[in-house]
C-alpha cells in the first residue's frame, strides 16, 4: 500500500501524494504566476514630485522604499531542493527552477546511438517552453507533476512550495477563500467538507477525505433525499 508523503494516509498504488495534496500542488503552480504579477506592483516606489501651479516641479516627496522581501522573491538566486534553505530567502524562480532541474535529472531519457543501441540516462536539463520565468517553470512543473507524484520526495516539494506561497500571500494579501459544503463527510460523518478557491474537488477538514466535484454532487443529493425522507416520516 502506498502512503501520502504529506499526510501519511493511504493513497493509490504507486503514488506518494493523496488526491487532496496532489490537487494543492496543481493549484499552487497555477496561482504563483498571478501572485508574482501582484508582487511586481510593490517594485514601483510610491510618491512622485509635486507639480507647481505653473507646471513646474515643486519639492519632491520621499518615495516609500521598496520592500526588500519582494525584491528577494522576484530576484535571481540559487536553490537546492534536497537541501532546503530554512531562512525563507529563496526566490520564487530559483525554487521552481531547482525542482524542475531535480525532476529532469531523475527523469529517464532514452537515446539511440548510430548502431541502434538504446541508452537510458538522466535528462541533462529542464527546458521550459515559456523561458526560465515563473510562468515557464510553473507550466513545466505542472506537466511533469504526474511523474513527481510517483516519488517520495514529492512531500518535500509540497512543503517547500506551500511555504513559498505562504510568504507570497503574506505580502499580497490575496488568499483563497474556503466555502463550507452542506453535506457531511461520507468518510467520517463530520460537517467539515469545504471547497477552496482554485482547488479541484471537496476536502474534509476533519479527516482529509477528498471528493471529486461529481462525487460530491451525487453524495449531497443522496444525503438530501435521505434527510427529506426522514423529515417526512417524522412529520407523518
Amino acid at each position: 500500500m502506498s502512503m501520502c508523503a504529506v499526510c501519511r494516509r493511504a493513497t493509490e498504488a504507486g503514488l506518494h501524494a493523496c488526491p487532496r495534496h496532489a490537487a494543492e500542488l496543481r493549484a499552487w503552480l497555477a496561482e504563483l504566476p498571478a501572485q508574482a504579477l501582484l508582487l511586481q506592483r510593490f517594485l514601483t516606489p510610491a510618491g512622485a514630485p509635486a507639480q507647481g501651479r505653473l507646471g513646474g516641479t515643486g519639492r519632491p516627496t520621499a518615495p516609500v522604499p521598496v520592500d526588500l522581501r519582494v525584491l528577494t522573491l522576484l530576484g535571481p538566486g540559487h536553490a537546492d531542493p534536497r537541501s532546503p534553505d530554512d531562512d525563507g530567502t529563496v526566490p520564487i524562480r530559483a525554487l521552481l527552477g531547482a525542482w524542475a532541474g531535480h525532476i529532469a535529472y531523475t527523469y529517464p531519457s532514452v537515446a539511440r546511438d548510430r548502431h541502434g543501441t538504446a541508452h537510458v540516462r538522466p535528462c541533462e536539463q529542464a527546458w521550459p517552453c515559456h523561458g526560465e520565468t515563473i510562468t515557464g517553470w510553473c507550466t513545466w512543473l505542472t506537466r511533469y507533476l504526474p511523474y513527481a507524484l510517483a516519488h517520495p520526495w514529492v512531500g518535500e516539494m509540497h512543503r517547500q512550495l506551500g511555504a513559498l506561497l505562504d510568504r507570497v500571500r503574506d505580502l499580497t494579501h490575496d488568499v483563497p477563500h474556503s466555502h463550507p459544503q452542506g453535506a457531511p463527510c461520507p468518510q467520517c460523518g463530520a460537517f467539515a467538507l469545504v471547497a477552496v478557491d482554485g482547488l479541484w474537488g471537496i476536502t474534509c477538514e476533519a479527516c482529509g477525505h477528498h471528493l471529486e466535484p461529481d462525487s460530491y454532487t451525487e453524495h449531497a443529493a443522496a444525503f438530501l433525499q435521505t434527510h427529506q425522507s426522514t423529515t417526512d416520516g417524522a412529520a407523518a
